[in-house]
């Protein structure tokens, strides 16, 4: 399918690792200028120059902190040009109300939750005034799932939820659509932390991880590609009529709820 995303300027945060990798270079795949943004410049540059050699695109590479003062600012200046904004960065830890303690709550929520919402407000304006521009909401099914052992995780996504729709829901009177995606687990180093880390707490062992991922769909994670590939198309005019919305990716778990 064409897509006809060529030359789109696309910047992806959070774009060192995992999905956001997987985001940078499928959108590269389509013909797309990038720009990434992390904290590790190292791995940056190396995702710059892969880019460039296996599919001819330019990538701008910013190197900082999101949570430092004047960082969103420094990323308007240096990319005030692009046509679709995925938010991509930030984790929130795991734990129950107990095991998070505030200083940890208000630090994840600052990359991911507010990281978002402060992307969005500033890269808004810019779309408006043109009259174009998408913006992507990597979000997470813990928005969707409540869970008393993610519950600032849980709690985030649910509001990040809420902030894609009520934007998103007003969004295309100003030419700009605004979207989020739900993935459930992902193979990434980060879902391997967390694999590790229940099957230490349910079985003693944290290497029986492969127990855990049996019960999956499929008996596995979704591959960071398959979250990538539908954001991509999602940031395409084949989507044009779409805002507002969230796709929720993880093999049928969110929809599999029954009384029985």
């Amino acid at each position: 399918m064409e897509l006809n995303l060529t030359g789109k300027k696309v910047l992806v945060t959070g774009a060192s690792q995992g999905i956001g990798q997987a985001l940078a270079e499928s959108f590269a795949r389509e013909g797309c200028d990038l720009t990434v943004v992390a904290r590790s410049g190292e791995r940056l540059q190396a995702l710059a120059s892969d880019l460039l050699k296996r599919y001819g695109v330019s990538t701008r590479v910013i190197t900082l902190d999101m949570t430092e003062a004047g960082a969103i600012e420094t990323i308007v200046k240096q990319a005030s040009d692009i046509d679709i904004l995925v938010n991509n960065a930030g984790t929130i830890p795991g734990g129950n109300l107990w095991d998070v303690n505030a200083t940890q709550w208000r630090e994840g929520w600052e990359l991911k939750v507010f990281g978002y919402i402060d992307m969005t407000r500033a890269f808004y304006p810019l779309f408006k005034a043109r009259g174009q521009g998408v913006i992507i909401n990597n979000i997470g099914i813990g928005g969707e799932n409540y869970d008393f052992d993610y519950v600032a995780g849980t709690t985030g996504n649910a509001a990040l939820m809420a902030f894609t729709r009520a934007i998103g829901g007003r969004s295309l009177r100003d030419g700009v659509r605004v979207v989020g995606v739900n993935p459930g687990a992902v193979s990434t180093p980060r879902i391997q932390k967390v694999l590790r880390r229940r099957a230490e707490a349910e079985f003693g062992d944290a290497d029986r991880t492969e127990e855990l991922l049996a019960k999956l769909p499929l008996g596995r994670a979704a591959t960071a590609q398959e979250i990538a590939d539908l954001c991509v198309y999602l940031a395409s005019d084949k989507s044009a009529y779409t805002s507002g919305a969230i796709f929720t990716v993880d093999g049928g778990i969110t929809s599999a709820r029954s009384i029985v």
